[in-house]
């Protein structure tokens, strides 16, 4: 049996090689679930994304399954209750941030129709296929990155810098930053 050649990051940590397996550069087009990447990608700042993955589930309860309506909608009383669930990160920073980008979130879908819409228009409406030999060639940013992060700060969104953006661009399947050993990577542009 031949072991498939991935990349290295997910190393032997079975729920991170499940992700990039199944999701980790597939492109997305569904605005909860680039909802949900992003709400997910703010909490990871200055976390591994292993332990986001850990209490992904118990995220997707404690925000009423990435609902941006319902989040928007969080008072005192909900947000106390977050800042206590052991199963999130209780940050009341990154938590406030979910509430005001819910906000935000809902007015993009306003003005362009589709969240999605707007996110892909930073990548022409194709995922970026880039051709990286190595992990250490794959950058933090890009400039397709700065300009979005920019956007979204103008637009009032939260925990969306550029490093964090990259990485939910390559979360989210607008660029395919598998290196070209890995056997996703030609998964992934077939897709």
């Amino acid at each position: 049996m031949t072991m498939k050649k991935r990349c290295p990051w997910p190393a032997s940590n079975e729920l991170m090689i499940k992700y990039h397996d199944k999701e980790w550069g597939v492109p997305v087009h569904n605005d909860k679930k680039l909802f949900e990447f992003l709400i997910l990608e703010g909490f990871q700042a200055g976390l591994s994304w292993s332990t986001i993955l850990k209490k992904r589930d118990n995220f997707k309860k404690a925000f009423d399954n990435f609902d941006a309506k319902k989040i928007t909608k969080y008072d005192k009383r909900k947000i106390s209750s977050l800042l206590k669930d052991e199963g999130i990160i209780r940050n009341r920073l990154k938590v406030n941030a979910a509430i005001i980008n819910a906000k935000a979130f809902l007015q993009i879908q306003k003005e362009f129709g589709s969240f999605d819409k707007y996110m892909w228009s930073f990548v022409d409406g194709k995922p970026k296929k880039n051709k990286w030999k190595t992990m250490s060639q794959i950058p933090a940013t890009t400039k397709e990155s700065d300009v979005l992060s920019r956007d979204l700060i103008k637009r009032r969104f939260k925990f969306v810098g550029s490093t964090i953006i990259y990485a939910h661009m390559q979360a989210v399947g607008m660029v395919n930053d598998h290196i070209i050993t890995c056997f996703r990577y030609k998964e992934v542009v077939g897709l």
